[in-house]
């Protein structure tokens, strides 16, 4: 094979990043969506979008912003936080809601940011062996990734819940994905990747991307979802004031993945989940200008300049 030839065939680090990035998925919550006037002037066409349901929310909320963007030309992903749901009755109706206004075939299944389950379920587990999502013609299911552990459950049960939500994809033939908590630093996520692979993990993994923010923004955010190591990397730059009003860009972060994915053949990351944490359309335009190939890699160390307008 000639030189030419060999060359040809290698994929230049820019491309890399690219195809980590190209099917991101985003987020919204009912209330900013509220704040949209049409998600087809921020997103493409098609863009796979997941619909909180938080803490004393009205899940008729999250039903209506998943029937607006499915009429306006995306797939939506609505969030069943097991704890906020009283009893199996209220889960099957709001599963026949959804497939009836929203056409909803794909669901992020978490156990909630609250203490005490209001009913009758307090974990994911509860939920899948309910049957009903296969009832009601949930075709993808995604569930939560803990890379640098949680607040509320142990790192063992964190180790236990992904074995038994891989047993279930075996058992019930049904398509699991890990969508994960959002992460500031790449190496407590290769370290966790390879952690779960070890164990056994087949479900893909959707790694949780903070969006262009404040570092004050994303210091609030990560202090009260209980983030765990990255902490330290917030914490270094907001030693510096004047650096607390400046917005963070996850290059870096999204360099060195990308890179991990493409020299692991063994990676379990499949893609991106981009948090908007300060704002969805300055997070989409940054995104958007990585998929178009907008950017510049760093002379020095990992990471990149997005060149496209994101203001």
């Amino acid at each position: 094979m000639s030189l030419a030839a060999q060359t040809s065939d290698l994929v230049s680090p820019d491309q890399n990043i690219v195809d980590f990035v190209a099917d991101f998925t985003a987020e919204t919550t009912p209330f900013s969506a509220a704040k949209i006037e049409d998600f087809r002037q921020i997103l493409r066409p098609g863009t796979t979008v997941s619909v909180t349901f938080l803490p004393g929310s009205d899940f008729a909320d999250t039903i209506a912003t998943s029937a607006r963007l499915r009429n306006e030309g995306f797939n939506p992903v609505p969030h069943l936080a097991a704890r906020s749901i009283p009893d199996q009755s209220f889960l099957d109706d709001g599963l026949r809601r959804l497939k009836d206004q929203a056409d909803v075939d794909e669901v992020l299944v978490i156990a909630g940011g609250i203490d005490q389950p209001i009913g009758a379920f307090s974990d994911t587990m509860q939920i899948l062996e309910t049957g009903l999502l296969d009832t009601h013609g949930i075709r993808r299911i995604g569930v939560a990734g803990h890379p640098e552990g949680s607040s509320d459950i142990s790192d063992e049960d964190i180790a236990k819940a992904v074995t038994r939500k891989n047993d279930f994809q075996q058992r019930t033939g049904a398509d699991l994905y890990i969508l994960t908590q959002f992460c500031f630093e790449a190496a407590p996520i290769i370290a966790w990747d390879q952690a779960i692979r070890a164990a056994g993990n087949q479900m893909p993994i959707r790694i949780g991307i903070p969006g262009l923010a404040t570092i004050k923004t994303l210091l609030n955010y990560a202090m009260a979802c209980g983030v765990g190591n990255s902490m330290t990397f917030l914490k270094k730059q907001a030693r510096n004031v004047t650096k607390l009003m400046s917005v963070s860009t996850p290059d870096k972060l999204i360099a060195e993945l990308a890179d991990y994915k493409a020299n692991d053949p063994n990676c379990g990351l499949v893609g991106t989940h981009m948090y908007p944490l300060g704002g969805l359309k300055k997070t989409a335009k940054w995104t958007y200008g990585v998929i178009d190939g907008q950017f510049v890699l760093n002379a020095k160390g990992p990471g990149f300049k997005v060149t496209s307008d994101i203001s």
